[in-house]
């Protein structure tokens, strides 16, 4: 063995507690620090060492030349996006994850899929899906979503007597794709997936909203020839918006399709009992997507996706080799997702579920529904700014109320990084900045920070 890795193993336990104190230090830090950093210099890439010199050296180095650099988005008022940060008990499983380096494909080593398992068995009680959904973690919205659009494509080879999991994309002939405001990892998974972002046809929505328009929907779906697959909304990114997915659901009475639900960070509405209706009908979903990485406040990356058809998935999916575990009624998580090698992570869900209950995660989500409602009120009474949409849920949208330019937003969103971060983006045909709330460490006190910033800011480039 390499001297020093050797040393390095004969010193792991002093080596880790030296780690756990940067972490330590690094998180205690996380409310005084800048929230985005300056930019400042780009450092050169440093040729690769040599020689060893071990995890000792290796953290000093990281913690000179990348740690000053990186930004708190694990923190309170890093409103960018749709980030959440880690829960305590998140934090401990994510590391034991790391320690223990399962990968939890596999029957062989079974221990991980059972957990994994009974995670899923806890997310489906919390979102109120049936027993008829089944689950499996992979690593984010995006690839929830392409999982469930695989599920989908074979789906519409079954209506067609068809298998495009055996015979290609291309036995299916044409296929539509609707929906209203789709998620931009929509239009990528149609492309990976083969079927082309060009099968996406987007549908009216209400008027002043991002839900699909009912009638619109049942429209689209006459002039549909053949089956189709419609993929609802149950939280946009830019307002919250949410289909009304029992109305959704009952179209299939009528027409032939396939219903998948984006509900990445929407189906946490479901926790809280005053917004639990905006949720009501996901358990009607064939494929459903929920992101965990956001308001579940489990570290990156984390999503899980459900299904109704698991004998779909395991057609798509199925991973054919003596070593691993067999298909049967019950399939080896290798055979539900696009991944062989599958980290354990569910641990860390499983960790902030056990620790916190469903109480804990509910006060969560209705303090960051209740922060952005204030940040929402604040902004609407100051002049310099206004809101174009209302705060349905966990996401405040706003922009300049003079001269609401890309470059003066920028200009703004600059202006304030040391406080808060938010992201950009374009509503109705104007630019606008989107502070989104799913941290489970932000409070009012950040909210009334955030919009001193804000404030600030925009009297400074008037």
């Amino acid at each position: 063995m390499d001297r020093t890795l050797a040393a390095d193993l004969a010193r792991l336990p002093d080596l880790l507690d030296t780690t756990r104190r940067a972490a330590a230090d690094a998180l205690c830090a996380l409310d005084a620090q800048p929230v985005v950093p300056p930019a400042g210099k780009p450092h050169g890439p440093e040729p690769l060492p040599e020689h060893s010199t071990g995890t000792e050296a290796a953290l000093a180095a990281f913690r000179e030349r990348w740690e000053p650099r990186l930004s708190a988005s694990a923190g309170p008022r890093y409103l960018g996006f749709v980030t959440g940060g880690a829960t305590p008990a998140a934090l401990a499983g994510d590391w034991l994850t790391a320690a223990h380096d399962q990968n939890s494909n596999s029957a062989l080593d079974g221990a991980g899929q059972d957990l994994e398992r009974e995670t899923v068995g806890w997310l489906r009680d919390l979102f109120h899906l049936s027993d008829a959904h089944t689950g499996t973690f992979v690593s984010g919205a995006t690839m929830s979503n392409t999982t469930g659009l695989a599920v989908a494509r074979e789906w519409l080879g079954e209506r067609l007597g068809v298998a495009p999991a055996e015979d290609g994309v291309a036995a299916l002939g044409p296929v539509r794709v609707l929906s209203g405001a789709p998620h931009s990892s929509i239009a990528k998974a149609l492309s990976v997936l083969g079927l082309g972002r060009g099968s996406l046809v987007k549908v009216p929505t209400l008027p002043g909203r991002e839900a699909v328009d009912p009638a619109a929907l049942e429209r689209a779906l006459a002039d549909t020839p053949g089956p189709a697959v419609v993929v609802a909304n149950a939280g946009t990114v830019n307002t919250v918006d949410f289909d009304d997915l029992r109305a959704v659901a009952a179209l299939r009475e009528r027409h032939d399709f396939w219903l998948h639900t984006d509900a990445a960070f929407g189906a946490f509405a479901a926790l809280s009992p005053d917004h639990a209706h905006l949720a009501d009908g996901l358990d009607a979903s064939d494929s459903l997507c929920v992101d965990l990485h956001k308001w579940l406040n489990v570290p990156y990356d984390s999503a899980v996706q459900f299904t109704r058809r698991q004998d779909l998935q395991a057609r798509v999916f199925q991973n054919a080799a003596a070593y691993l575990g067999p298909l049967g009624d019950h399939p080896d998580l290798v055979h539900l997702t696009p991944e062989n090698s599958h980290r354990l992570r569910a641990l860390a869900a499983w960790f902030t579920l056990r620790a916190y209950g469903r109480q804990g995660h509910r006060e969560i989500v209705e303090r960051d529904i209740a922060c952005a409602r204030a940040l929402g009120e604040r902004l609407s009474q100051d002049p310099a700014f206004t809101l174009l949409a209302p705060v349905r849920l966990n996401v405040v949208c706003f922009t300049l109320a003079a001269d609401p330019s890309q470059a003066r937003l920028t200009a703004l969103r600059e202006a304030v990084t040391d406080e808060v971060f938010v992201t950009p983006t374009v509503y109705g045909g104007t630019p606008a900045l989107r502070a989104a709330f799913s941290n489970w460490r932000t409070t009012q006190a950040d909210v009334h920070r955030v919009a001193k910033a804000l404030r600030t800011a925009a009297r400074e480039i008037a």
